[in-house]
């Protein structure tokens, strides 16, 4: 069993991150590539994996993505802003070079279940994960099992209530405008304030207030809706902790008392797996627990 390698694929709207890891999820190897048309970027894929006698691969794809065993469309990215990757069937792409167990879920799962198995929730029995970045988008993981139904959840676009000095932004969202999160608090919503990227925004900018009141309606409403153990925000615009400061204080100022929550430095919280390997780690348990049925 100790020879067991597993195979990890972030497949990421910007860039694809390919790793081989053992049974204790430590990485052996590992390569990283922008993320071409979907011929190229799977060539480099295969090409990586075929070099490596792997037992069971797990993707964390971009999406939407069809991640539904019944569906006629599971395996195919959906209706993606990548025009060349719409239809386009990954999970058949890899099987139709690797006779071995592989499964398949979002990119924001996998790193939900990386932190689940070994990180920031891993002596819990529930956890939510988010990513905010260039979009933002949500996992929630209930007793080892990912909670959705008829497709995966799009936290991402949960609707928000407007910050008082932000009625008049315009949003980023091509749907919703500034009413959804990632249209209000996504990466490019800091750019299309201030003209700058985010991680070159000042701490002082009234921007970052703006900012964490979105997101603590997000850790709130999460509160209110899952009721998880712990609350975890990755992504590039929570590597900063005077946000979180932020949307601790807000989140307690919304909650005002209703409901009981931990201490919320041990509750809502930044990934604990370094390196932005929770998506590795989680597609490394995934993969095992697909070649364990």
């Amino acid at each position: 069993m100790s020879s067991i390698l597993l195979g990890s694929i972030e497949a990421g709207g910007t860039k694809f991150v390919c790793a081989v890891g053992d049974m204790d999820f430590k990485v052996q190897e590992q390569t990283s590539f922008p993320t071409g048309d979907p011929e190229e970027t799977m060539k480099k894929v295969i090409d990586f994996f075929s070099a490596y006698d792997i037992s069971a691969i797990a993707i964390g794809s971009f999406g939407p993505v069809d991640i539904d065993p019944h569906s006629e469309n599971y395996g195919k990215i959906l209706a993606t802003p990548k025009l060349e990757w719409r239809g386009f069937d990954i999970l058949s792409a890899l099987k139709k070079y690797f006779d071995l167990p592989i499964y398949l879920t979002t990119d924001v799962n996998a790193s939900a279940f990386g932190e689940y198995t070994m990180g920031a929730a891993k002596d819990a029995n529930s956890c939510v994960y988010f990513t905010v970045g260039t979009g933002i988008g949500g996992g929630v993981i209930q007793n080892g099992e990912f909670i959705g139904g008829l497709t995966h959840l799009e936290m991402g676009h949960t609707f928000v209530k407007r910050h008082p000095d932000d009625i008049d932004f315009e949003g980023v969202c091509p749907y919703h405008g500034a009413d959804c999160l990632e249209g209000a608090a996504s990466g490019p919503s800091l750019q299309a304030r201030t003209g700058l990227r985010g991680e070159t925004v000042t701490e002082e900018h009234d921007v970052w207030d703006i900012e964490a009141y979105y997101i603590a309606q997000l850790a709130l409403n999460t509160r209110l809706n899952f009721a998880p153990e712990k609350i975890i925000f990755g992504g590039g615009v929570m590597q900063q902790e005077h946000l979180m400061s932020k949307v601790r204080s807000i989140f307690t100022e919304l909650n005002n008392g209703y409901v009981e929550v931990p201490p919320l430095e041990d509750y809502i919280v930044n990934p604990a797996i370094p390196e932005n390997g929770s998506a590795t780690v989680g597609n490394f348990a995934l993969a095992l627990r697909e070649l364990n049925k």
